[in-house]
């Protein structure tokens, strides 16, 4: 409800419907640029991935190679990518919460 009960400004509206969306961009484009990582095994392996979710980088210590035991060394691959993707979930969370939360309720007049 708008105070006085009068009508929304729809420009105004528009305006920051608009200013919205061009922070949703930003954010998404820092995103996009931030590296997170996520490490297993001790650091033995370790994964790096943009806060929009796009594997950068694998980096494996020698350690953890042993030709006789390949599946621990996946085990460790797919332990460090799960961890730097939550890392990145985070990330976006932290980003764009604040953002999403101002779609929801952050506008005068509209019931959402």
């Amino acid at each position: 409800m708008i105070p006085g009960g009068g009508q929304p400004n729809m420009q105004q509206l528009l305006q920051q419907a608009q200013k919205m969306q061009q922070d949703l961009a930003r954010a998404q484009e820092e995103l996009a640029q931030t590296e997170v990582e996520g490490q297993a095994g001790g650091g033995l392996v370790t994964a790096t991935v943009t806060g929009a979710g796009e594997l950068r980088a694998l980096q494996i210590d020698p350690k953890a190679v042993d030709p006789e035991d390949t599946e621990t060394l996946a085990d460790l691959v797919v332990a460090a990518v799960h961890a730097a993707n939550e890392n990145a979930q985070n990330l976006q969370q932290e980003k764009l919460g604040p953002l999403a939360q101002g779609m929801g309720g952050g506008i005068p007049g509209l019931p959402f």
